[in-house]
């Protein structure tokens, strides 16, 4: 008997006749676990697009309630001598047993141990690590699953997502593989760390306060103050985007031509943390003094 079933979400997902379509929270989670994946991929040669994208399925994108309560990112269940914590929930049968972990790093190490053990899949290790179709087709041969469109849905999402550039990375970030490492801190869910600009951000919490978020990551919070322009005392807003690293210049590439439109209730300082740029540094692009006031409906240049 196989040792990981899909999920009913899965089902429900594989068995939709609509056209895999771009979705946030799929590039949120790819975002979020990528390193982990490439990470992965250079220790047990499996292709880290097609580890990402069976996450993505098995998962709903990490919002599967297995996911959130069981850090089970690829439904595999207690069977074969499982000793570990688990948790129950409902899917072939009613209140089916699977594996609990303390992270989603423990969950992907475990997936990545189960391919590369089992004889089942050991034919796929003779693939390059760049052929993600072949592995995707190989992976529903050997009875990975059971739907008929599974290799074709993995193939969909990777190309939807360009997963396979990852197949070729030569490194990772350590820092982003590090967080998946840990799930709590003092009893709190972590927050989730996200890329943009060249910079780390995250969005604060009801509570949060500089300190509180650096001794989470690991950064001094009076440099984390320091990068965001702002003091170490003062009070953080829920939903505030704060950085993790100096911000930059400008902003990426793709805002090149582009402006920003002043909406209701933003400042100069709260589009300069949208975008990752330097309060200064947005001021002198437009050509702007500090005592400028912005309008509704005034373009920014970002870049």
């Amino acid at each position: 008997m196989r040792k990981i079933f899909l999920t009913t979400a899965l089902f429900l997902a594989l068995s939709s006749a609509a056209q895999v379509r771009w979705n946030q929270a799929y590039q949120q989670y790819i975002d979020q676990y990528k390193d982990i994946a490439i990470e992965q991929m250079q220790r047990y040669k499996i292709p880290a697009s097609i580890t990402l994208a069976q996450g993505l399925l098995e998962s709903g994108a990490g919002r599967s309630e297995l996911t959130r309560k069981a850090n089970n990112h690829f439904g595999i269940k207690c069977h074969n001598g499982w000793t570990g914590p688990t948790s129950y929930h409902d899917d072939d049968a009613r209140s089916e047993c699977f594996r609990a972990y303390r992270s989603a790093y423990e969950s992907y190490e475990d997936h990545s141990r189960f391919l590369s053990t089992s004889r089942r899949y050991s034919s796929l290790f003779s693939l390059k690590t760049t052929d993600y179709k072949g592995w995707a087709k190989g992976l529903k041969a050997a009875g990975y699953a059971t739907n008929p469109q599974y290799a074709n849905k993995l193939i969909e999402i990777i190309q939807l997502y360009k997963l396979n550039q990852y197949d070729n990375a030569k490194g990772y970030d350590r820092f982003m593989t590090q967080r998946t490492k840990d799930h709590q801190v003092n009893g709190a869910s972590l927050h989730v760390i996200r890329i943009f600009n060249k910079n780390y951000y995250l969005v604060a919490r009801r509570g949060d306060t500089f300190k509180s978020i650096g001794e989470e990551v690991g950064i001094s919070y009076r440099k984390i103050a320091k990068y965001n322009e702002r003091n170490k005392r003062d009070q953080l807003e829920e939903g505030e985007i704060i950085w993790l690293k100096k911000k930059q210049k400008k902003a990426p590439k793709e805002y090149k031509g582009r402006l920003h439109y002043v909406q209701p209730g933003e400042s100069m300082y709260s589009i300069a943390q949208k975008y990752g740029i330097r309060l200064k540094n947005l001021y002198k692009m437009n050509r702007l003094s500090p005592d400028h006031q912005i309008r509704v409906g005034e373009g920014l240049r970002l870049r």
